[in-house]
């Protein structure tokens, strides 16, 4: 099993990277990544400070000798896209000595061009589309598969996380949403860009164990099989024992569909 995709307490995990490491060890990974949300500069209470990125760094390299022959660690790194002025493709983040980088959008702009975070609850999301979107959901999710779209353009980044997780939050406003074309369209341009920029999209399995969900949603395999998508099975985990949550359904339902499961040796360092 591998995993490239965890959060410890350098941002908004729950345990530290030594007890994560434990538990993925204990749970029979062969390989585990730590990503850390990237800073930001917008408030946020779920991102790292720059200031403990060197620490972030020490501890892994420290992790990675303690665990040599037991199970590979790798560093990486989930960096938020903002907008053309900040994301994975700015030379702070190439720079950083990463193994790999996975690009997310969890801050949608509103329409004067403020971030806004559409990632967490789906009550406070739907506080959010009242008063920092009127109301205009379409706007909400088109922008957010926009800024996907953007974030492919300006790379710098090997995995794209959760894909359509705006479809979650959207649905407590509009249970309807994921079933209109237009929506469908949205999903199916973003997973071709990916495609076509050679990025690796992430079947993010940490909300399957209390919905039934994965992130892309499986409604959307047949267009990972359809344009050959290379993907990574990654639980998202923010406490220990949810280090393998949703995993081995993932893999069973993967293999089934047949899609092109990568190991590390295709993550590609951008």
């Amino acid at each position: 099993m591998r995993n490239y995709h965890s959060h410890t307490e350098f941002c908004d995990g729950r345990a530290p990277m030594a007890e994560m490491a434990a538990a993925a060890c204990a749970a029979g990974f062969s390989q585990w990544g730590f990503s850390p949300h990237s800073p930001v500069d917008c408030e946020s209470g779920a991102n790292m400070a720059i200031a403990d990125v060197d620490a972030f760094l020490s501890e892994a390299d420290r992790l990675k000798k303690a665990y040599e022959g037991k199970m590979k660690i790798l560093t990486g790194m989930e960096i938020d896209y903002l907008s053309p002025q900040f994301g994975p493709h700015l030379d702070y983040f190439r720079n950083l000595p990463l193994d790999y980088r996975i690009g997310s959008v969890h801050f949608v702009r509103t329409r004067d061009g403020r971030p806004v975070d559409c990632d967490g609850p789906a009550d406070r999301f739907l506080k959010y589309l009242d008063t920092e979107y009127h109301g205009d959901l379409r706007y909400v999710v088109e922008t957010y598969f926009a800024m996907q779209l953007e974030m492919l353009e300006s790379g710098g980044f090997d995995i794209i996380g959760h894909l359509d997780k705006i479809g979650d939050n959207g649905s407590a406003a509009d249970p309807a949403l994921e079933d209109y074309p237009w929506y469908a369209e949205l999903v199916r341009k973003v997973i071709a860009k990916a495609v076509e920029k050679n990025v690796i999209i992430e079947i993010n399995t940490k909300k399957y164990p209390s919905s039934g969900r994965f992130f892309p949603a499986l409604r959307w395999w047949s267009l990972l099989k359809k344009y050959n998508a290379r993907v990574v099975i990654s639980t998202d985990a923010h406490y220990p024992d949810k280090v393998a949550a949703g995993y081995a359904d993932a893999l069973e339902k993967l293999n089934f569909h047949d899609l092109n499961l990568i190991s590390t040796a295709g993550l590609t360092k951008k």
